[in-house]
């Protein structure tokens, strides 16, 4: 057997011995060395080193966007509920000094924030910072649905959703865009066939399943687990309207449709009635909500949105519907005093409320109130010259966001179940001539009230 040479046996000692200092230095320098955020050691109380990582992908990411002065503010609902626990010792604190990493070193597989689309320049150097940082990140876009109804913009595309990815945690990053009905809006997070499906895990995301609608929000900034981060000032306002955010577009494409069947009347008389309309339908929203009462568009409002984006210009009124459970007695002086007079009261709390407000000339508002009956939602009709009560019957339904004249209202996110129950399966046909007590889907006889009730329960003014 030949010798080993001695010297062959200490380079390639000398070499390997190198080759892993350089390792070394190269890991730390990208990530582990306080240039980069990841000090591990500062992680005060962290359970695990997945949770210490966690912490240093969200400490590289706020330092990412702060030195682009891209401002994000934290909407991750696990984050906010634990913040929300805890509030007023956070903003109590001067600089959020905790013993322990409680809310960024919770469990979870990304973190979401939020950014407002206006507040931004989408620079393409922001992106390449991140690669160089070690993040992989991933844009999701789609059409700019407030360019929809025009027809020589519609089709532009814009980004709603970016994942910067490091490690083995994900920043979910929700791009907010401003509406016309002073309200901001995020898309939905619909998947291209060139993107990566198992990029993240796209199903637990929290935002992105549907569009969704917010109020414009106020944010302030807190010291979190030793990062300063921005969050909602309305914490509890912000996770209620999370999980009633839930947006329906307008249906444009089918409005052209249908607009192409049955041109829309430009008379002056549905220039002005639709004028008039919107001014109603504006002031009923601002009365309603001014009260906290929800509402949501019904009857041949709600027809006019879902089939030609539009108000029906034969329509000669505004439909609106309230859950009983939601009626307070403080909404007849409301619309009073916000220049609506009462027009008629039939039913009763109880049973079969219905109330109608006189608008500018001839529009009326009229509200109807739903009730709930096993499996199915209902309301009420009096006919006042005999006592005949009537019943509407709708599968019972859940609300959504939509736009419409330029206000955030709700409809029935379920609104081909609840317009086929109240005008059948031809309503994407118009009829002109309408009987309440007849022409509806869903009406049915309900009895007479009795005539000692109509004094209460009948009455017109």
């Amino acid at each position: 057997m030949q010798r080993i040479n001695k010297n062959v046996v200490l380079a390639l000692l000398t070499l390997t011995s190198s080759v892993f200092l350089l390792f070394q230095l190269y890991y730390y320098k990208y990530y582990l060395s306080p240039k980069n955020g990841a000090v591990f050691s500062k992680v005060k109380g962290s359970q695990s080193g997945q949770d210490g990582i966690q912490w240093h992908v969200i400490k590289k990411f706020l330092g990412l966007v702060s030195s682009h002065n891209v401002p994000v503010y934290l909407i991750d609902p696990l984050v906010l509920g634990l913040i929300q626990k805890d509030y007023e010792q956070l903003s109590s604190s001067s600089d959020g000094m905790s013993p322990e990493c409680k809310y960024f070193c919770a469990a979870r597989d990304f973190t979401t924030f939020a950014l407002l689309d206006k507040t931004w320049k989408h620079e393409v150097s922001l992106f390449r910072a991140a690669e160089k940082m070690g993040f992989q990140w991933l844009k999701i876009q789609n059409k700019d649905p407030r360019l929809e109804g025009m027809d020589d913009l519609s089709g532009i595309e814009i980004p709603l959703h970016y994942i910067f990815k490091l490690a083995a945690h994900a920043i979910h990053l929700v791009v907010f865009y401003e509406r016309n009905g002073n309200y901001v809006w995020h898309g939905p997070l619909r998947l291209k066939q060139n993107i990566d499906k198992k990029f993240v895990p796209f199903r637990k995301l929290h935002f992105g399943r549907y569009a969704g609608a917010y109020n414009k929000p106020e944010v302030l900034q807190l010291s979190i687990d030793d990062l300063k981060v921005q969050i909602p000032k309305n914490l509890s306002q912000f996770l209620e309207e999370m999980s009633h955010s839930r947006f329906l577009e307008c249906r444009y494409r089918e409005a052209r449709g249908f607009f192409q069947l049955y041109p829309d009347d430009a008379s002056l008389d549905a220039v002005e009635f639709r004028k008039k309309a919107k001014a109603l339908l504006h002031l009923a929203a601002l009365t309603l909500n001014n009260l906290g009462v929800r509402f949501w568009l019904s009857s041949g409002t709600c027809l006019g949105w879902y089939r030609q984006c539009n108000i029906i210009p034969y329509s000669k009124d505004v439909d609106l519907g309230v859950f009983i459970q939601d009626y307070k007695s403080d909404i007849i002086p409301a619309f009073q005093k916000a220049g609506l007079p009462l027009k008629h009261k039939f039913g009763k709390v109880e049973d079969s409320l219905e109330l109608s407000f006189q608008g500018e000339d001839d529009v009326k508002l009229d509200i109807f109130f739903f009730y709930e009956d096993g499996d199915h939602i209902w309301n009420g009709g009096t006919q006042a010259k005999s006592g005949k009560k009537f019943k509407y019957l709708f599968p019972k339904f859940t609300l959504c966001w939509t736009e419409f004249v330029e206000l955030k209202v709700h409809v029935p996110c379920e609104t081909l179940r609840y317009v086929e129950a109240n005008y059948g399966k031809d309503w994407k046909v118009p009829v002109k001539v309408w009987d309440w007590k007849s022409s509806p889907s869903n009406v049915q006889y309900n009895g007479m009230w009795p005539v000692d009730e109509w004094d209460d329960v009948i009455q017109v003014y």
